[in-house]
């Protein structure tokens, strides 16, 4: 009892040293949150969401806002107690978006000053997800639940209070939520005039008419994987039509085009085996899409593909080793703008339709992750590791032109002294070399010794960017006093695919060497202090603090473990999309040829090594890796004597989302630091 007040006297005596100038949970959880971005189609405004959280009511609010280009000045639009959302520009530069009220949730439209709201729709028992307007307001799509199967009450309606479910195939459970047993359709409906207004009735086509599918992919698919052609006559979505163990152990989702007039459709990706996706049609009537080669694998190169109107098909980006991330035409039809990942970085890159020609437009320690075109302005969100996303406009002209018009957290950030961020390129044990962003504390001393923490990343396929997470943020756990060593170890995007899929069947192996360079290298800063080492991670990241433990010869003063995956075995037989573990893992664990794979891989098998001090959290609603996997590690740590600690969130999933939830993470997470690398 006595060590841990200690512990946390000298964690707290840290945390006010840098009272008043250093991030804390707190104010990072204060902070607004920017989304969007969408020029108007006059090109005069720009139209984003700004999300802010009460704590008090556990709950987060997004208003609407809109940059004035001419003025420089950003207004609020709405300022109501629910959020808007799906906000999108209209004809006249009206805003449209959808909000719940006392009608229920409903598409609604505004003018830009904020005057003059009005519905547009007259839904009643939709549960509407999502909507998009036709090019020329016609037609509104929108995502609607609708029940396929019913649940065992259907089935014995002589128990309404029975509390159970008959499964008879795989994935009645996704990610953080069991099957509802509803599917996402499609349904087109027409915007009629009534006394002079827009209005749109429940009435409506189904366009999957009574396929068992859903319109988009699940769980996390939206109005970005459909589109209306330029002329508004047809519909382009993204499916996956598969059910069952077909859907858990496939990624072969197509595009289908949709004609209104004829009410028919036809498969335009079916010889491609991989993801098909996000559709995006040019004014001039060209289909652009992200597509992936490789069925099975979801990290695979994401290549951008284009289909004519003559119907030819090119794959614009197949001679460059580079995965697209997400896309935009340029007004002309010539040009295609697209966000990859680069060395460390999420950059703005120029592609020719016609020649295939690519550049690279922005440069520079950022991540951009969004954008909207007009003329020769990229309006796009970015952000960096010390610094919230806020909307700039880049100059397609002009090199490395780039001009920041929102501040929506300069009050806040004038107050606090962030980080520093350096990027440092390290050996690795086969004589590679691997980027390392060094995350410094504020103020900075170099002749003194800090505390360090190795963060493990995700993914497992997935960049150490210049990424701002509101509870992954490296710049929130340099402010409380640490050293933060961020490598973009094997198996990430970023550095060309060969590095991306070294870690396939690979997981313990040349990924962890890579660690332990990064940390190694680490050590001989000046400033590092190699007798207070920790290591964080989560989902693969957590795997990687689990097997860490049984390998790091003693490195380490403690461990942090989110969602980790500590029993491969146990966990190939809980997941659910089991195309990733397939791909992975390299099959089942209970066939001859992978028996080797798994005994090498999975940190159970290196338990016996455990001697280091363990945070374990996980969530009840984690389907992805489930908690059990989190609750065997913690056992373990614990049979073994241990100083181990378990963090269980019943109602969350992968990821921690409620406000509260997410600063009592905060607040646990850097009080078990506290204990053991400030004592």
């Amino acid at each position: 009892m006595k060590k841990l007040f200690i512990s946390l006297l000298a964690f707290f005596c840290i945390a006010s040293s840098f009272a008043q100038t250093a991030l804390t949970p707190e104010i990072l959880w204060s902070m607004r949150r920017i989304s969007g971005g969408t020029v108007s189609p006059d090109g005069t405004m720009v139209l984003y969401g700004q999300r802010t959280f009460n704590m008090d009511e556990n709950k987060g609010n997004t208003d609407l806002f809109i940059f004035d280009v001419k003025t420089g000045v950003s207004r609020q639009v709405t300022n109501t107690p629910v959020s808007e959302m799906e906000a999108q520009w209209g004809k006249n530069n009206i805003v449209w978006f959808m909000s719940n009220g006392d009608d229920g949730l409903q598409i609604r439209k505004i003018n830009a000053d904020g005057t003059n709201i009005r519905t547009v729709s007259r839904f009643k028992s939709i549960e509407l997800e999502g909507f998009r307007l036709s090019p020329d307001e016609t037609y509104a799509m929108t995502i609607e639940a609708i029940e396929v199967r019913g649940d065992v009450t259907s089935k014995y309606s002589d128990l309404p209070k029975a509390n159970a479910r008959i499964e008879n195939d795989l994935m009645y459970r996704h990610w953080d939520h069991y099957d509802d047993y509803k599917r996402r359709h499609l349904f087109l409906h027409q915007i009629m005039n009534e006394n002079g207004l827009p209005v749109m009735y429940q009435k409506a086509i189904d366009i999957q008419r009574n396929e068992v599918f859903d319109g988009v992919l699940p769980p996390f698919g939206g109005t970005d994987q459909f589109c209306f052609s330029a002329d508004s006559k047809k519909i382009i979505y993204t499916s996956k039509k598969l059910q069952g163990k077909a859907f858990a152990l496939s990624t072969n989702s197509d595009l289908y085009e949709y004609t209104i007039s004829t009410q028919t459709t036809i498969n335009l990706t079916e010889s491609n085996k991989g993801y098909d996706n996000n559709p995006a049609y040019s004014p001039q009537g060209d289909l652009a899409w992200l597509s992936m080669a490789r069925n099975g694998f979801e990290a695979d190169k994401n290549n951008l593909m284009v289909r004519k109107a003559d119907g030819s098909i090119g794959n614009l980006t197949s001679n460059m080793d580079i995965t697209v991330g997400s896309f935009c035409w340029h007004p002309s039809g010539k040009m295609i703008y697209f966000i990859a990942p680069t060395k460390g970085t999420e950059h703005i890159f120029e592609v020719e339709v016609a020649t295939g020609k690519i550049r690279q437009v922005t440069t520079g320690q950022y991540d951009y992750i969004s954008m909207s075109i007009f003329g020769d302005l990229i309006y796009a969100g970015r952000q960096s590791m010390v610094a919230p996303t806020d909307l700039y406009a880049v100059s397609i002209k002009a090199k490395d032109k780039v001009t920041q018009l929102t501040k929506s957290n300069a009050d806040i950030l004038s107050t606090i002294v962030m980080p520093k961020v350096q990027e440092k390129w390290i050996e690795t044990t086969d004589g590679k070399q691997m980027l390392v962003w060094m995350v410094l504390p504020p103020n900075f001393d170099p002749t003194k010794k800090y505390p360090t923490l190795l963060y493990c990343q995700g993914g497992p396929q997935s960049q150490v960017s210049q990424f701002f997470s509101y509870r992954w943020n490296l710049a929130l756990m340099a402010s409380q006093g640490y050293v933060v060593v961020a490598p973009n170890r094997r198996g990430l995007p970023g550095f060309g695919q060969d590095w991306n899929d070294a870690i396939s069947k690979d997981w313990g192996g040349q990924a962890m060497r890579d660690y332990l360079s990064a940390i190694d290298a680490a050590t001989k800063e000046t400033y590092v202090d190699k007798d207070r080492l920790g290591a964080v991670g989560a989902s693969y990241g957590g795997y990687s603090v689990y097997m860490l433990a049984g390998i790091h010869q003693n490195r380490f003063k403690t461990f942090i473990s989110h969602c980790g995956l500590f029993n491969l075995e146990s966990w190939y037989g809980t997941t659910e999309e089991l195309f990733f573990a397939n791909w992975d893992q390299g099959g089942p664990y209970w066939l001859a040829e992978n028996k080797a794979n798994y005994e090498k891989n999975s940190p159970h098998k290196y338990v016996a090594n455990w001697n280091t001090p363990m945070l374990v959290i996980h969530g009840g609603m984690d389907f992805r890796v489930p908690e059990s996997e989190g609750i065997q590690a913690f056992q373990a740590a614990q049979l073994k004597g241990i100083k181990s600690r378990y963090l269980s969130f019943p109602t969350e999933g992968h990821w921690v989302q409620s406000p509260q939830n997410g600063l009592l993470w905060q607040r646990e997470f850097f009080e078990w630091l506290a204990e053991d690398l400030h004592p």
